[in-house]
């Protein structure tokens, strides 16, 4: 059974007899995927494959970027440019012009852990993660930390890289909420979700949101519901009391996801060797 349904609320997001539709396999380990609505395809990083591929219905897969300096997450930024996180060269970029251009690497002349995930707010703020997944072996480049914590970064509008909190063991996915003022982090190791509040550069809150069994990539759909990618599929939490409805399940580790087509309700999702698609009936949001 694709849909594991543990509260009928979920009913009203995707269909009990939903099927998962497999698009690709035998990837090293995929994450970052992105959905571009004019162009009308899909990219995502492999990470151990060092390379970025793209798909769409009607050209299928093609190499978009090798190499990728181990990239993870990506997403776009409100001009439709590329921004990845890059555990080989602890770096985020953003693609300008064919020529990729270094947002961030170091914090206060130390270089950053392994950025992970990466959002941008409404007012070009952009906002990672940064644990250090991507200083071990299989995800990244094996060397030890030179930082002495884990934190999530804002990289003001200008320019400006600040630590807006530093109190987490392995911050990993994050979002924004749906009103811009709030944000979702991941720590996957705690396995949990907390919820802060922002303004600017300052975070207040992080209290747990919900309780979710190591949280990787996390989203908000259209609604407002909180998903999380991890261990069987992505797991579908109420916007309101934060309780579990359900999982979208797929054969391996879904590290993340992301809505795409025409109507965005096509729910594509990067789980470890295979990229696999859902048909649900809320929307996801655009990146752009």
């Amino acid at each position: 059974m694709s849909i594991d349904r543990r509260d009928p609320r979920l009913d009203h997001i995707v269909d009990a007899d939903a099927e998962r539709e497999t698009l690709g396999s035998g990837f090293g380990f995929l994450e970052g995927p992105i959905w571009h609505p004019r162009g009308k395809h899909l990219t995502f990083s492999d990470i151990p494959g060092n390379r970025l591929h793209r798909y769409s219905a009607t050209a299928g897969f093609s190499v978009y970027r090798e190499p990728s300096n181990m990239a993870n997450g990506n997403t776009y930024d409100g001009d439709g440019r590329m921004l990845s996180c890059e555990h080989a060269t602890s770096r985020v970029v953003r693609e300008r012009s064919g020529e990729l251009e270094v947002l961030a690497s170091h914090y206060q002349g130390t270089e950053l852990n392994s950025p992970n995930d990466i959002v941008v707010a409404y007012d070009g703020a952009i906002y990672f993660t940064d644990p250090t997944y991507g200083r071990q072996a299989r995800h990244g480049v094996e060397r030890p930390p030179q930082l002495g914590f884990q934190g999530v970064y804002r990289i003001d509008p200008n320019g400006d890289l600040a630590l807006l909190a530093g109190d987490f063991e392995q911050p990993n996915g994050l979002c924004l909420g749906l009103d811009g003022t709030t944000l979702f982090v991941a720590d996957t190791t705690r396995r949990h979700v907390r919820l802060f509040a922002f303004t600017g550069n300052h975070l207040s809150g992080g209290d747990v949101f919900c309780e979710s069994p190591a949280p990787d990539g996390l989203k908000l759909d259209a609604q407002g519901n909180l998903y999380a990618g991890g261990p069987e599929g992505v797991y579908v939490y109420d916007r309101d009391d934060g309780g579990l409805l359900g999982v979208l399940r797929t054969p391996e580790f879904c590290a993340n996801f992301t809505w795409g087509d025409d109507n965005l309700q096509s729910l594509y999702l990067t789980a470890s060797t295979g990229l696999y698609r859902y048909r649900v009936n809320v929307p996801g949001l655009p990146l752009m």
